[in-house]
């Protein structure tokens, strides 16, 4: 081929590239490109809309409250009522010989029951004892779980019940408190041990089983988020769409040490806690729960996410809160209700200027009231109480726990609202 045909044919090659140009035609590598552009345009706004959506959802149902949204918060309640009710039902029938012989023992049980005899007296027993460790254990799961409303069943059952014995320890000059009524009611016994003399232990060792069990109720109801950040590990889930506020915000908090962002302070000492448990194990778990303080409120959340095995988690759980922890609390009720402490303090209280003998009043009034239902014999009616501060107490407690049943069924309704609005299908990521 001359000089001559190769400059013609590279010259009506640069005309046809020109030709493809004009008609709209692009190179291919510069397709790619634009197409990559475009998709990940796509991606962005899908993923802002969808950010969106939940932010609006979350908005919706925080506000699924009893005196926001009545209506709509008792109607969510019910309906949620009736799909945990026919889920657990599908979940027994799955059980059906173990359902047939549960029935069948209880039919034994209930015949027995009712057929006078000397094993009366055993069912009285067993009823007392399992009553009495199922209502602690009971206060102890509540005070554990919350379900958001901080209900603290110690302020409101067991510290009032340890400072009664206490009082009473000292009115009496006796621990052994006629049962029944005890441990219901406290009532001086008839004959009294001259001997006797009222201490921190003897105090202690009279109050050692509710305070245990009730413990150990709390560190029950540390395992629900326990084995769900445990789940969510296992099958890795995203964070994004775990639904659990508290997994939400454990994932945001490690979030931010990554990031590098600043924190709280309570954040800083959430993280400490974190780092604790992480590292030491055991005995950093025994620690944390040792020890009354509101970082523990991610600690069973931060053992499932680190694998921590179940045995090191419960049992540092269940020494710390129901053995250690607990005779902390015990010994300071204890010594903060003796009498001669009580009466002290009664005392100075009426030297504040201007209000002290107002102030000074309903304690007076409280003790009064509480010596007289000791001394009172077991078959006469309780004496109604004319103290201002045991019935502001009774008010007190009757709204925390009006409070708690309405964060039931706030919580039932937001959880309903929640599982309507579940995306179908949703599949999780798996971590590498």
């Amino acid at each position: 081929m001359s000089l001559q045909q190769q400059v013609e044919n590279s010259l009506t090659t640069s005309k046809n590239n020109t030709y493809s140009s004009s008609n709209g035609s692009v190179p291919h590598h510069l397709n790619t490109n634009n197409s990559n552009h475009n998709n990940s345009s796509s991606n962005s706004s899908s993923k802002a809309r969808s950010n969106k959506d939940k932010e609006r959802l979350r908005i919706e149902r925080e506000s699924l409250k009893i005196w926001t949204r009545p209506i709509d918060t008792f109607k969510y309640f019910v309906l949620e009522c009736i799909t945990l009710s026919k889920i657990y039902g599908k979940k027994l029938l799955e059980h059906k010989k173990c359902i047939a012989i549960f029935l069948i023992l209880a039919t034994i049980v209930t015949v027995f029951y009712h057929i006078p005899g000397k094993h009366q007296a055993y069912f009285d027993t067993f009823r007392a004892n399992a009553f009495f460790i199922v209502y602690w254990v009971g206060l102890g799961v509540l005070s554990s779980v919350g379900l958001g409303t901080g209900l603290h069943t110690f302020l409101l059952y067991l510290g009032p019940h340890i400072a009664s014995v206490t009082l009473a320890a000292y009115e009496c000059n006796s621990l052994d408190f006629p049962k029944p009524p005890y441990p219901d009611e406290i009532i001086c016994p008839e004959t009294i041990d001259p001997k006797f003399v009222p201490s921190l232990w003897n105090i202690m060792s009279k109050v050692r089983l509710e305070a245990f069990l009730w413990g150990a109720g709390t560190a029950l109801g540390e395992l629900p988020p326990y084995f769900m950040a445990k789940a969510a590990r296992l099958s890795g889930c995203d964070p994004d769409d775990d639904e659990d506020e508290d997994l939400k915000k454990f994932e945001e908090l490690q979030k931010k040490r990554v990031t590098g962002e600043k924190l709280t302070i309570l954040d800083r000492g959430k993280l400490f806690m974190e780092q604790i448990v992480e590292r030491v194990g055991f005995w950093g778990i025994l620690a944390c729960a040792s020890i009354p303080n509101p970082l523990f409120d991610l600690a069973g959340i931060t053992c499932g996410h680190f694998l921590v095995p179940f045995g090191t988690f419960f049992g540092a759980t269940l020494i710390g809160k129901a053995v250690i922890k607990m005779h902390i609390q015990k010994i300071f009720v204890i010594i903060a209700f003796n009498e001669p402490l009580i009466e002290r303090a009664v005392h100075y209280l009426g030297k504040v200027p201007m209000m002290g003998k107002k102030l000074q009043e309903p304690f007076k009034a409280f003790l009064a009231d509480q010596k007289t239902k000791y001394h009172r014999r077991s078959n006469t009616k309780l004496p109604e109480s004319r103290s201002k501060l045991a019935k502001m107490f009774e008010i007190f407690v009757v709204t925390m726990i009006v409070y708690f049943i309405a964060s039931i069924i706030n919580a039932f309704a937001q959880n309903y609202h929640k599982r309507i609005h579940k995306k179908p299908g949703k599949s999780h990521r798996k971590r590498e």
